[in-house]
């Protein structure tokens, strides 16, 4: 059973071999498949491209909605700056994913679609040009190989043919040879009969021969031409592959985010950021800024002094307090209300009480301040969460 197997396996490749007429198609089909190949890379690697844009809409949208409120947060000094610095290298790598889609678009597959269109001509009924050439190429060598195999088949099968008519006479020879119930006559004529059989198959083994040799001879002159075509579209082939690798490459180099000075940088810096975290500096600034170490007035004998507001001094102060009014109107101011009670912690912040009315006469910064007045005149910055509009 082994041995039937082995054999069957032997001639499916046979007839599976490049030197078989008509074998020749799966070579001339590459061309076809690598021009399908270079879509299926772009249509790869454009939705490889939507997904590093994807990625960086995120990063961006995750960024920007935790600013205002890590702005807020109780953390503050080296601790509050390594939270910003996650949310600034979240912005920086959005941006490089973003480059990262446009190279992917607009140099890889532009790249591509070039090359593929300079390498690969359409026929207007159909198929390659390329294609064509080879496959006229492969007909031209195997149509002389093709006719002499096809003698060659013709007279192999006339020998097979009168051989087995010859083994079968020899065998009724050899038959009535041993039967006495033969007669001799016609011993004589089963063996004239085997003798005419026995010429016949001589000369049709000399032909079959013959023809073999003649093929044998060509054989070489096949084999050179068919090499040569064959040689050709290995070339053509070898250049797709160059070409390919170096558009991988080159898609490698796009993604390959581990040799990227930038990206090494981002979180370089913010690696730098977090080692900075030190407890002693932000325990010192928040002793200095809401603890003992702040500055205080301690109290003190004070004379009393009768403070007296000229009229001309009010009269200053309505008219300094319009001017701020007229302002605010001027620049477009916007007439909020207090949502909540803010102290001002810095000189240029304003302090108001949940429900009191002022105006808004800049909008929201990156960092989530407004700039407004007060009814008194007094301008200043506030939280922009903190207020809703009238």
């Amino acid at each position: 059973m082994s041995a039937i197997t082995s054999e069957n396996g032997l001639e499916d490749a046979h007839s599976k071999s490049f030197w078989v007429p008509g074998n020749y198609q799966r070579t001339v089909k590459r061309t076809e498949d690598s021009f399908q190949a270079c879509n299926d890379i772009v249509a790869c690697f454009q939705e490889r491209a939507r997904v590093e844009r994807q990625y960086a809409q995120q990063l961006a949208e995750w960024s920007n909605k935790w600013k205002p409120l890590v702005e807020t947060s109780p953390l503050y000094g080296s601790l509050l700056k390594a939270w910003k610095c996650f949310l600034s290298s979240a912005d920086r790598l959005a941006s490089y994913h973003s480059s990262m889609c446009r190279s992917l678009v607009a140099e890889d597959g532009d790249r591509v679609r070039s090359w593929q269109k300079e390498s690969f001509h359409k026929k207007f009924f159909g198929g390659f040009k390329e294609s064509q050439d080879f496959g006229t190429g492969f007909a031209r060598a195997q149509k002389p190989w093709a006719k002499r195999l096809k003698k060659l088949d013709k007279a192999r099968s006339a020998y097979h043919k009168v051989s087995r008519r010859e083994h079968l006479v020899r065998e009724r020879e050899a038959h009535a040879a041993g039967n006495p119930d033969v007669a001799i006559e016609k011993q004589k004529k089963i063996q004239e009969e085997r003798e005419a059989a026995q010429q016949v198959a001589d000369k049709v083994r000399a032909r079959y021969e013959k023809v073999l040799e003649e093929v044998s001879r060509y054989a070489p002159r096949y084999m050179e031409e068919m090499e040569c075509i064959f040689d050709q579209s290995q070339e053509e082939e070898r250049k797709r592959i160059s070409f390919l690798k170096e558009a991988f490459l080159s898609i490698h180099k796009h993604l390959d985010v581990t040799t990227n000075q930038s990206v090494k940088a981002v979180y370089s810096e913010l690696h730098n950021t977090l080692m900075a975290i030190d407890d002693q500096e932000d325990l010192r600034w928040w002793k200095n800024t809401y603890g003992p170490g702040m500055p205080t007035d301690w109290p003190q004998f004070q004379e009393w002094k009768q403070e007296k507001k000229t009229k001309k001094e009010k009269v200053k102060k309505v008219v300094e307090q319009k001017a701020a009014i007229e302002k605010s109107t001027m620049i477009g101011g916007v007439k909020v209300r207090a949502l909540y009670d803010y102290d001002g912690q810095e000189t240029d912040e304003l302090t108001f009480k949940s429900g009191e009315e002022f105006l808004k006469i800049e909008d929201e910064d990156d960092q989530g301040w407004c700039r407004g007045v007060l009814e008194g005149g007094r301008e200043g910055l506030y939280p922009a969460n903190y207020v809703e509009a009238v």
